[in-house]
């Protein structure tokens, strides 16, 4: 898996896939496409949906595709401090920049995909204790 560590706020220093948000007038799969060039200047051949996760409370959903690297020819963008693959072993989930990417590589495992389609679409409730202290 291509991850980047972040450049920016929020979660500076943390890891993500490559992500962001749309522009105005572009798809969903060419803002994958762009994001990636940005944050990891890869090569990238987008795929299908792979995971469309709804998080209300922060009014977004965050829609992932599956995507091949046409080379290994990567390296930082602006938003990012570091760009690297990772084995399933080797990625770093306590490090993880959201819960939706992480959410996104456990369904990516070897386990989750044999046992799952090819898409899969979830939503990511409010953390408990930010409910209690009435904050989103």
């Amino acid at each position: 898996m291509l991850l980047c560590r972040r450049a920016i706020e929020p979660r500076y220093g943390k890891w993500t896939l490559p992500a962001g948000f749309m522009e105005v007038g572009e798809t969903t799969r060419e803002g994958a496409l762009r994001e990636t060039v940005e944050e990891a200047c890869a090569r990238v051949a987008i795929g299908p949906l792979f995971t469309m996760i709804d998080v209300p409370y922060i009014e977004q959903v965050h829609v992932f595709f599956r995507a091949d690297l046409l080379d290994l020819q990567f390296a930082p963008g602006e938003e990012s401090l570091e760009v690297r693959l990772f084995r399933e072993p080797e990625i770093p989930w306590q490090e993880l920049a959201f819960r939706t990417v992480a959410q996104t590589l456990r369904l990516f495992s070897p386990t989750a995909r044999a046992a799952s389609s090819a898409r899969n679409v979830q939503a990511i409730e409010l953390p408990a204790r930010l409910a209690q202290a009435g904050r989103p």
